[in-house]
């Protein structure tokens, strides 16, 4: 099994040095580490087209893992630049973490973790992302673990085309997990506030601020499962289209004003 690692927590993060540790036990596994050369949490997917990108060889104590890449880019950057250009081979999957902090819901939209697994799946390479629900006093061993586990287990039964799986562990001790629970995405969202500040000159500057508002916390949803001490793993897809709007939106009749005979004004709508 041939694994590229990466994440958005920075090369030199614990919950990939820990996540690294644990695949490189596994027999006939080799990892690959190509990750942000610093935090780039919530880039969401973002890519670099107008600089160029650094690459530099570093080393991380706590793997066996020589050389690793550090770059100046994002998440997504990492992804594509290490299948593209960087790895002498093509990965067998991408893991993405151990993130510091959780991805439930609609977070992933904005996770720098997820859009690394993401970035793979266009690629038609199986991925996982990982997070862990916690920010400080993190034991990442159970979420290494795990993730190893799945890592082999989706190498050998394989993902449907476009698809990652979503992995969200309890920051508890590994005997308080009770368990693992196979969810869809829950709903929440931050109430932004911005703080609005002065620097030394007098000009205004703002800090993004705000709370956590649970929407859906289901029992089949990622939220929930953290919530009952369950780890969640979710299938997410990434095709985004409402299939069931289509044919509502078919019955507006939109079309395009004054437009010329013989126009097409109708749906041609596949079954």
């Amino acid at each position: 099994m041939v694994v590229l690692v990466t994440n958005d927590d920075g090369v030199f993060s614990e919950g990939l040095a820990a996540l690294c540790s644990e695949l490189e036990k596994q027999d006939g596994t080799e990892v690959f580490i190509v990750a942000p050369d610093r935090e780039r949490s919530a880039s969401g997917h973002a890519i670099t087209m107008h600089q160029p990108l650094r690459v530099d060889e570093v080393n991380i104590e706590t793997s066996r893992i020589r050389p690793a890449w550090a770059v100046s880019g994002t998440p997504a950057d990492c992804t594509k630049l290490a299948v593209k250009a960087l790895l002498p081979k093509m990965p067998d999957i991408v893991v993405s973490g151990i993130n510091r902090g959780p991805n439930l819901g609609t977070d992933v939209f904005y996770s720098g973790t997820v859009s690394a697994a993401i970035e793979a799946a266009m690629m038609g390479i199986p991925a996982l992302a990982v997070s862990i629900a916690a920010y400080e006093n993190i034991d990442y061993s159970l979420a290494a673990r795990f993730s190893a586990q799945v890592a082999k287990t989706v190498t050998e039964r394989k993902l449907p085309a476009g698809t990652i799986l979503n992995i969200n562990v309890p920051g508890l001790p590994p005997s308080e997990v009770t368990g693992v629970a196979i969810t869809s995405l829950g709903r929440s969202r931050f109430s932004d506030r911005f703080e609005k500040r002065l620097d030394p000159r007098g000009r205004a500057y703002y800090w993004l601020t705000g709370e956590l508002v649970v929407l859906d916390d289901g029992p089949d949803t990622d939220v929930g499962a953290i919530s009952r001490n369950l780890i969640s793993l979710t299938p997410v897809h990434l095709d985004l289209t409402s299939r069931d709007l289509i044919k509502t939106i078919c019955d507006w009749s939109i079309s395009i004003p004054e437009m010329p005979a013989g126009g097409q004004s109708g749906c041609e709508i596949k079954e």
